[in-house]
């Protein structure tokens, strides 16, 4: 069906001299300054920046979704020929397609998945209802959905973030458009999935000649798909060029700024990240100058003056271009603190299991409800001071191994020791205080009702940490301190602080108890790789001054490399591999290790994803529960008997069928 329309080649987007502008308390605050780029019919630009550059600004002008208020100007803002100033509306949707970041709000939760994926076929292309029914399962197949025919019957909050994130895509996609603008695609995807999406996003820009817009703060999948990249750096486009000379030879120094806080799972604990310090400037009085010379490790004389995009196919907008070109982003000298191997056990688990049954009350009296296991038989330990990475794609178990370490959900069996003592299914007020929690989204875990004193104050004053209101306030200076944050902050609200200020804010509030374990779930998933590298290296630092361990949750390889001391893998509720992070990420490793990280995208590695089913719910019998992925099955003893551990090395583990040997022969992941 796709083949079926009519594209045209010489269709292309051409954007000369944007400038975007809202209206603000005294004046306006300029959103886009004079911002240029073009994409051609089938190829990829890639824009970044931090957030609050102006990236979502860009793709709501093409759409023409600013609304009234916004000041738009343009010297040329036209796709195939029509003036998007004021055709937008027509195209949109039918021509122009969009994937927005947050689906959650982006679905309509009171229709079902199914009517929200073929509506674009049935109002831009008139298809007819039926047909468009099996079109939108198939697109939900080839997003990876797994029973894509029952997704398509459920609701969106039956969903995960992932599968929202595919069903959005999947919806751009229906019409059939010839631009797609994806704005922050693939946030929500594990690796596996994400490498996916990529590649079928690479094989509909060459079948269609498809053209893309990609908006993201992942400079792996940007090198991966984009064919040129623009960078954004408040309103203003500092550097653009093609993606091998903008990411792989960065000539601005924010670009290169970006790249120096981007962990990356190659180079594992490589030293301390390096953030670019400060925040973005005030918009609403425009530097005349280059606006990032506060920030700037090389400004000099002459960045006051305003400086403008120069050079021919790699362009750059500063006046040190030649002087710094060939200078590295200056990087903290401090080591990392050391792992606490010999420490003594804080988290003891051991073949803990939780299952959640569906189906009514006659269909569990009758025996036919349904279930997913979600966590099975894991046993795991966490030193005093210790970071364990936990990794695996989205429903594998990961969040909730955390809540039942925190005692948050009722093991169905199992053992939990803290500090040696054991943990009933109704833990103490002591055991609350001792294990706490840092959400991944801090817009929706702090109370936009109470300032940032208010909040600390209150966890303070739960635990009995202080009691008196002068102490009350000393201890929030101290918690604001720790997670590097000014004392002037506790007067403010939520909606005052940018992403990374509010997830201190709320590490500060897990910290309020004086906690000896911490479960970070997904805590800097959302974040710019700037704000990431400043979060990482902060709870490197705390691990070291308050000999806190974490269970640190995350589906980005680059993260747990970079501050875990040892990785587990789950997959399906099962932990398949463990050990330390340098042995997890060389072989031998199991298979599923294997498969995701091959598909991680690395800047300057263009590697195949290792292919493999999407998979399906986790078996209640015998065998490996991976079989049905695993590209080097053994046998039916895969299906039919549970896989040994073997020990690897030194705290190295990993449960296969597979022989060590074997295991250890398959080529490095990076060689590939």
């Amino acid at each position: 069906m796709l083949d079926a329309v009519a594209v045209r080649n010489d269709a292309a987007l051409h954007v000369e001299a944007l400038s975007v502008a809202y209206p603000a308390r005294g004046g306006w605050l300029q959103a886009l300054d004079d911002v240029s780029l073009s994409i051609a019919a089938g190829s990829v630009r890639g824009l970044v920046g931090e957030s609050g550059s102006g990236k979502s600004t860009v793709v709501l002008a093409l759409l023409g979704l600013l609304g009234p208020a916004a000041r738009v100007t343009a010297q040329r803002l036209a796709y195939d020929g029509h003036d998007l100033l004021h055709d937008a509306p027509l195209l949109r949707g039918r021509r122009i397609g969009v994937v927005f970041q947050d689906t959650a709000a982006a679905l309509n939760p009171a229709l079902t998945i199914g009517s929200q994926v073929i509506e674009p076929m049935r109002a831009h292309l008139g298809t007819e209802r039926r047909a468009a029914w099996q079109r939108g399962t198939e697109l939900l197949a080839e997003m990876g959905i797994p029973r894509p025919a029952q997704v398509m019957q459920s609701y969106p909050h039956q969903l995960s973030g992932g599968m929202k994130q595919r069903v959005g895509i999947a919806a751009a996609l229906a019409s059939e458009p010839d631009l797609l603008l994806l704005d922050e695609p693939t946030t929500a995807l594990d690796v596996t999935i994400e490498a996916q999406i990529l590649a079928l996003l690479d094989e509909l820009r060459e079948r269609r000649n498809l053209a893309m817009l990609l908006v993201s703060h992942n400079l792996g999948i940007v090198d991966r798909l984009c064919d040129s990249v623009s960078v954004l750096y408040a309103g203003r486009l500092v550097e653009t060029g093609t993606t091998a000379a903008v990411l792989h030879r960065p000539r601005h120094p924010y670009t290169k700024g970006l790249l120096a806080a981007l962990p990356r799972p190659d180079r594992g604990h490589a030293g301390r990240l390096a953030p670019i310090p400060g925040n973005l400037p005030d918009l609403t009085a425009p530097d005349p100058g280059c606006n990032f010379r506060p920030r700037c490790a090389f400004a000099a004389v002459g960045c006051e003056r305003p400086q403008s995009l120069s050079g021919d196919r790699h362009q750059v907008s500063c006046h040190r271009v030649e002087a710094v070109a060939d200078l590295a982003w200056p990087a903290d000298p401090a080591p990392l603190g050391a792992p606490a191997a010999v420490a003594a056990p804080l988290v003891e688990a051991r073949d803990l299991s939780i299952r959640f049954d569906s189906g009514g009350f006659v269909q569990r009296l009758l025996g036919k409800a349904g279930g997913v296991l979600a966590v099975d038989g894991v046993s795991l330990t966490i030193r005093t001071g210790e970071v364990l990475g936990l990794v695996g794609e989205s429903g594998c178990g990961k969040s909730t191994l955390g809540r039942l370490l925190l005692r948050l959900l009722p093991a169905r069996s199992g053992t939990l020791h803290f500090a040696s003592s054991p943990v009933g299914a109704w833990p103490d007020a002591q055991f609350r205080q001792r294990a706490q929690v840092v959400f991944q989204n801090s817009d929706t875990s702090l109370n936009p009702r109470q300032t940032v004193g208010m909040i600390l104050g209150r966890a303070i004053r739960w635990f009995a940490i202080a009691n008196l209101e002068s102490e009350v306030l000393a201890e929030v200076d101290r918690l604001l301190d720790l997670v590097r944050l000014p004392r002037a902050y506790a007067q403010r609200y939520p909606h005052q602080l940018s992403g990374g200020e509010k997830q201190r804010v709320g590490i500060a509030r897990a910290l309020a108890s004086r906690p000896k374990f911490l479960v970070c779930d997904e805590a800097v998933s959302a974040l710019d790789v700037s704000v990431q590298a400043a979060v990482l290296n902060l709870l490197r630092d705390l691990r070291d001054e308050l000999g806190v361990a974490y269970l640190f949750i995350s589906h980005d390889i680059g993260v747990i490399a970079h501050i875990a001391d040892r990785i587990a893998v789950m997959y399906q509720g099962t932990i398949v591999e463990e050990g330390p992070v340098d042995d997890v990420l060389h072989p031998p490793y199991h298979p599923y290790t294997e498969l995701l990280l091959s598909s991680v995208p690395l800047i300057g590695k263009h590697r195949a994803a290792a292919s493999a089913p999407v998979g399906r719910a986790a078996k209640v019998s015998g065998g490996c529960k991976f079989a049905d992925r695993c590209s080097r099955k053994v046998g039916t003893v895969c299906d039919s008997i549970a896989p040994p551990v073997q020990q690897a090395g030194p705290g190295h583990a990993i449960r296969c069928h597979i022989p060590l040997p074997e295991l250890a022969a398959v080529p490095h992941w990076l060689s590939r």
